[in-house]
């Protein structure tokens, strides 16, 4: 059988973060603690399944698993999930997390100060088991959109610098703090929500993330606007028709879509389901028409 036959996640392809080649089908860590994320109470996990779900990942080709030290339940954690699961880690395997944002063992929310943002990192090497981390994305809040980022990325590069970090990444980003934050040090890759959904005025950060050569992720690819709450129960027709047409799910088709935005755009879905993770990591095969892909975009907001 072909590579991609067992290993689909190699279907769609390469991109480099920095020095670090993966595969363009990743997977998202968020789900697996069970629940709604960041939601009050809830159920936890089944241990053994998450830890099947992340082992399943890598045996499908899955090289690039997205965490943070904040993705916890009462009782799981994702980073010590991904710990148990994959360490000894594969030199192939690359994670990234995530700093700035953090919870304390309530759930509640705070947001580190850059002479915080160590042992925010160090926190994520204790749990993960690491000497280093891959790439370390500065999640910016969702109101600083006009806000500086130079003393916590600035934090961040010194951090590299000492070798606690190999790449750095940011997410929640404009243009204007992106080109801020390169001014500092190398950028791999961009997180920012995006789906079949958002706002046409998103694309332009794609697009420059494509000329700049930088990684463009999208978070909340399939749950679009509803972000952690998960996939709606309603779907746009023309999702809708497009997996008629491809004999595939709507979640299959909103990544497959988002996929051909560029071969800069990874994907990193995420789920406890082992059901789910076969089919989100197939949707890398999925291969759509010009058509089908305008079809789709028509999806978009009237200001796309």
């Amino acid at each position: 059988m072909s590579d991609t036959s067992t290993r689909p996640a190699t279907a769609a392809g390469t991109w480099q973060l920095g020095d670090l080649t993966v595969n363009r089908v990743g997977f998202g860590a968020m789900r697996l603690t069970g629940g709604t994320p960041f939601g009050p109470g809830g159920a936890s996990s089944d241990r053994e399944r998450s830890v099947a779900v992340l082992r399943r990942a890598v045996e499908l080709g899955v090289n690039h698993i997205d965490t943070a030290a904040f993705y916890f339940s009462p009782t799981r954690s994702a980073n010590e999930l991904i710990n148990r699961a994959l360490a000894p880690y594969s030199n192939d395997l690359v994670i990234a997390t995530k700093v700035w944002p953090a919870r304390d063992p309530s759930g509640a929310w705070w947001w580190a100060e850059p002479e915080q943002l160590r042992g925010q990192v160090e926190e994520n090497l204790r749990q993960l088991g690491r000497d280093h981390l891959d790439v370390v994305n500065l999640r910016l809040p969702r109101s600083w959109t006009t806000g500086p980022v130079a003393e916590h990325f600035g934090a961040l590069a010194e951090l590299r610098e000492a070798g606690l970090i190999r790449h750095l990444g940011v997410s929640n980003v404009t243009s204007a703090q992106l080109a801020e934050a390169r001014t500092i040090a190398p950028v791999v890759c961009v997180q920012n929500a995006y789906s079949v959904d958002a706002p046409g005025s998103e694309q332009g950060l794609l697009r420059e993330c494509g000329e700049l050569g930088i990684a463009f992720v999208p978070f909340f690819a399939i749950a679009g606007g509803q972000r952690e709450e998960g996939a709606s129960a309603v779907e746009d027709e023309a999702v809708l028709a497009v997996a008629r047409a491809h004999g595939a799910s709507p979640a299959q088709i909103r990544l497959a879509w988002t996929l051909e935005q560029g071969p800069h755009v990874l994907a990193i879905p995420g789920t406890g389901n082992p059901d789910h993770l076969a089919e989100n990591v197939a949707a890398g095969a999925i291969r759509l028409s010009g058509e089908e892909i305008a079809r789709l975009g028509s999806v978009r907001p009237a200001d796309g």
